[in-house]
């Protein structure tokens, strides 16, 4: 009798444990995993900045540093369930505020994007910015939003909220505004992120993110065998210091039509005055969706790691960046030279120096106004 309750017991042991919920594979890449947070944990300007970690449901995880609001890494599955971390970024917080310039994974702001001649007039008034790209204001100038430590307020394990109040001209901006960036990873294996803002004095405002992918992986040679499609069809053209001229000019029957599925480098060196002034693509594409509701901005997909991302936005541009001024110097998170377009960044934004340019879409924000914005990155695979 003994004998057999003990057989009995082992059953009900096996067939409990087989019932438990098995501990998941890890969503980070080996270089993520061993990202020690204590590389990010100084205090700046008087403020405490920390890594942070976010996991989904469905094999996506994120890492988020409260410097500059930055996205540090973003792992995802690629086509055979692998762990693939998707955007470039280092391991410790030094490098980041020794070299903002790269702008690796920030929140951009007060305005993304350039200003002409680094000024803008606003209901008479003329205000002077701080110029960082030669003669104009780039990204809101030197000590923009990805320069800055915000508050930070882990919601869940798959959700952090970020706060930062901007005073009153800082970088030359009137208004003390306050801002608010949640990421979310959601259940679709997309990252989410919304914008809010207010003011209380009338300001110009354009939030984007400024991460740089690779969907073969950071640290991947390339990215001109990306396919991409551009739910675009005009871009707002330039001059030769990347400030819009003004127009609207359509995309057909030049390098700059992406609204079929085409390779990231089967145009990007053709004798085009346009690619020329950004050393390959780094333009705005006016998105075709007009209307206020979040829909398909981009696609683009890697045929070597088989992951595909789809954009998202409610935002009437999107700036299509090749990570033209990369060369090899940066040494990103797994010890890999980040190397001549090897990533690129879709920022989903109002147009380039709208403050001057009355023909686009406002970005001036009054008292009484919220600014909301919404972007999603998607991602799935295709085998």
């Amino acid at each position: 009798m003994k004998t057999s309750l003990t057989i009995l017991s082992l059953v009900l042991t096996v067939v409990m444990m087989s019932c438990q919920p098995q501990s998941k594979p890890s969503v980070f890449t080996p270089a993520v995993q061993k990202i020690n947070p204590e590389k990010f944990d100084q205090t700046v300007d008087g403020k405490q900045v920390k890594l942070y970690t976010l996991v989904g449901q469905n094999g996506i995880g994120l890492k988020v540093t409260n410097y500059g609001a930055r996205i540090v890494a973003l792992c995802v599955p690629d086509k055979n369930g692998k762990p693939t971390d998707v955007v470039l970024g280092y391991d410790n917080l030094n490098d980041y505020i020794n070299r903002p310039q790269t702008y690796f994974g920030a929140a951009v702001g007060r305005y993304a994007n350039r200003i002409g001649d680094a000024k803008f007039t606003l209901d008479g008034v003329n205000y002077n910015l701080v110029a960082n790209d030669g003669m104009n204001s780039l990204h809101g100038g030197p000590k923009g939003y990805f320069a800055v430590v915000w508050n930070a307020r882990k919601l869940s394990d798959s959700k952090i909220q970020f706060t930062y109040h901007s005073p009153d001209m800082e970088e030359g901006y009137p208004g003390d505004l306050d801002v608010t960036v949640t990421y979310e990873l959601t259940p679709q294996n997309g990252l989410k992120i919304d914008y809010k803002a207010t003011t209380d004095k009338t300001t110009v405002l354009n939030l984007t993110n400024h991460s740089y992918f690779n969907l073969s992986g950071e640290g991947s040679k390339t990215i001109l065998d990306h396919v991409m499609m551009l739910n675009a069809d005009s871009i707002t053209p330039v001059d030769s210091t990347l400030i819009p001229t003004g127009i609207i000019e359509s995309v057909t029957g030049t390098p700059f039509d992406f609204t079929k599925p085409t390779p990231i480098g089967e145009r990007i060196n053709a004798d085009n005055t346009q690619l020329k002034y950004g050393k390959g693509y780094d333009h705005n594409w006016v998105l075709n969706n007009k209307s206020s509701n979040v829909a398909l901005a981009a696609t683009v997909y890697s045929p070597v790691s088989g992951i595909k991302m789809d954009v998202l936005t409610d935002q009437p541009g999107i700036q299509f960046y090749t990570g033209n001024f990369l060369n090899g110097q940066e040494i990103g998170k797994s010890g890999k030279p980040y190397e001549h377009r090897s990533a690129f960044c879709l920022e989903v934004q109002h147009y380039p120096d709208s403050p001057n340019k009355p023909q686009f879409p406002t970005t001036t924000l009054k008292p009484g106004q919220t600014y909301q914005h919404e972007c999603i990155y998607r991602f799935s695979v295709m085998k």
